[in-house]
């Protein structure tokens, strides 16, 4: 039996702010932000009736967010520069805001594979199985990538460290 639209929605609502800071921390931009959490809501209600199962609606969800957020940075091939004013007016007022600045740089910094498990992880709470379901990839890929990205994120850090210091 297929999910339900009335399940989508619920979903939707009750993860909003989620789903809006995950296509954020690809565009870095409120309304390019807003056009792709629309544009993954219509393309999760057109497709809907190929969700077998309410358990993998959030993972599935969230692909298509990622996945339009790339689609949308591919076209566009741009990078944009977050101000620290921007950034801390757009984060929801919830204690997972993005407010390191470094840290945002250094994430911004990876490659999208590690930088996307990274934030399903650590900023979206998403389990290591969650993730690997998400982008449709082996748990021991995941893990492996998270692995690589957290040490690339503590080599970033580490250099910004020591040259505020000099």
């Amino acid at each position: 039996m297929a999910v339900s639209n009335e399940s989508l929605v619920n979903f939707i609502r009750e993860h909003k702010d989620n789903v809006y800071r995950l296509a954020f921390s690809y565009v870095k931009n409120k309304e390019d932000a807003l056009d792709i959490t629309q544009d993954s809501i219509q393309k999760a209600l057109i497709n809907i009736h190929t969700l077998k199962t309410i358990n993998a609606l959030k993972s599935w969800f969230y692909r298509i967010v990622i996945n339009t957020s790339l689609d949308f940075l591919r076209k566009q091939q741009r990078v944009q520069v977050m101000d620290d004013q921007l950034l801390e007016f757009h984060s929801p007022q919830t204690e997972d805001q993005y407010t390191n600045l470094d840290l945002e740089r250094a994430l911004d910094d990876l490659p999208h594979a590690y930088r996307t498990i990274i934030i399903l992880r650590y900023f979206e709470d998403l389990k290591i199985d969650e993730i690997a379901e998400t982008l449709d990839e082996n748990i021991n890929t995941i893990k492996t990538r998270l692995y690589r990205g957290l040490q690339e994120l503590r080599v970033t850090m580490s250099d910004e460290d020591l040259m505020e210091v000099e």
